[in-house]
């Protein structure tokens, strides 16, 4: 793991995440070198610092963009405004919910980010799957090389990712290469869905994870048979409760297991592990739509896997990075032993010899993600050649 900050790990997390997502190691130390004191602090102070180096590289981005726009140099253009909607969206996630200007860095951050994508003539589409008389927002990579129905994976955040976060990492563009289509969905309690819907998290995720399907299965270059799911760190919780519950799914696969999350906020309430955000009590409460933290306890109390896995009975691939500082490796452990009914389970512990050993690989993607992809794209009849 990259430590620019020792004593702070949220800000080293969103500086990994940062650099998985295409960040430029000269530009990230142009943001953070004004931060090293603000660094200690850890207080709402210290995120508006944050907030305010990082949003000003962004700002800087899109002017230089706007210079390569004029200039009808559009392929250019569209790789700026999407490393600066990469900056836009580091800010915004160490921000509290409540904090003033949230919801318009958002949506600054979600117009460039479009901006970018549309210029770079990027394969990728945002959708909108209907869900509870709103939608679920998500973007869809579609398979590359491939003649007649294509499989499809459909992968899904965590506590505090966002579905743009998971497209930049480049999972869906490694899939496509193997003839795998992508459908990146910012479920309850995520992205799109609860800053704009308020959509927020629950535990039985078959409930949201079946409209997903629904809709792909309209898809007339999707195969039915051949749909997928993937989730990372929270979404390890997720994404095997969803195939449990769901058998339309031929495959799962965690990016980072999290089998006993209500395990996790009992040690972080006696300050074991380690927070992904600064305002992390504030954040859960409002994911999950509690008044309190009694309520969010209670809540807590459904999200876990005991007594759920013996329901899958499809292929399925846990992973876990062995010095994970979020999520005991012990849970990816228990994951894999109850998987009893899958017939082809398999548990992969990410090693300092591959990397990715930090929690769901964020300190190195690339050998973990590929690692993933082949297994996806073995299982799911894509191709790793």
């Amino acid at each position: 793991m990259f430590r620019y900050f020792p004593t702070n790990y949220p800000w080293d997390l969103s500086i990994n995440l940062a650099l998985e997502m295409g960040a430029k190691i000269g530009e990230v130390e142009a943001m953070c070198a004004p931060l090293k004191e603000a660094a200690n602090a850890k207080d709402a102070a210290a995120s508006k610092a944050f907030r305010e180096t990082w949003e000003q590289m962004a700002d800087k981005l899109c002017v230089l963009a706007e210079e390569d726009e004029e200039k009808g140099r559009l392929i250019s253009a569209g790789e700026k405004y999407g490393r600066a909607a990469t900056y836009y969206l580091t800010a915004e996630r160490l921000q509290g919910h409540s904090s003033p200007g949230r919801a318009e860095l958002y949506q600054r951050f979600l117009d460039i980010f479009a901006r970018g994508i549309e210029l770079a003539k990027e394969n990728c589409e945002r959708v909108e799957i209907p869900y509870e008389g709103k939608h679920l927002s998500a973007l869809y990579v579609r398979a590359e090389g491939v003649e007649g129905k294509a499989p499809v994976l459909v992968q899904v955040n965590g506590l505090d990712s966002t579905k743009e976060m998971k497209y930049r990492v480049g999972m869906p563009e490694w899939l496509a290469k193997r003839g795998v289509s992508s459908l990146i969905v910012d479920q309850p309690g995520t992205g799109e869905a609860i800053r704009k819907h308020n959509l927020t998290a629950r535990f039985d995720s078959e409930h949201w994870a079946s409209r997903v399907v629904d809709w792909l299965e309209t898809r007339e270059e999707i195969d039915p048979k051949r749909i997928g799911m993937e989730g990372v760190s929270l979404g390890g919780y997720y994404c095997p409760r969803a195939v449990a519950f769901e058998p339309r799914f031929a495959c799962g696969v965690v990016w980072g297991a999290n089998h006993d999350w209500r395990d996790v906020q009992k040690r972080r309430l006696e300050k074991e592990g380690s927070f992904p955000v600064p305002h992390y009590w504030e954040h859960v409460r409002w994911v999950w739509g509690a008044k309190d933290m009694d309520e969010f306890m209670t809540i807590a109390e459904n999200v876990h896997l005991d007594g759920v896995l013996d329901r899958i009975k499809v292929p399925f691939l846990v992973t876990h990075g062995e010095k994970d500082s979020q999520i005991p490796l012990k849970w990816a452990h228990r994951t894999y032993e109850q998987l009893v009914n899958s017939p082809k389970r398999e548990l992969k512990i990410f090693t300092d010899r591959e990397g990715g050993v930090q929690h769901s690989s964020f300190d190195n993607s690339a050998n973990a993600g590929a690692y993933i992809v082949d297994w996806v794209a073995e299982t799911l009849g894509g191709r790793t050649a």
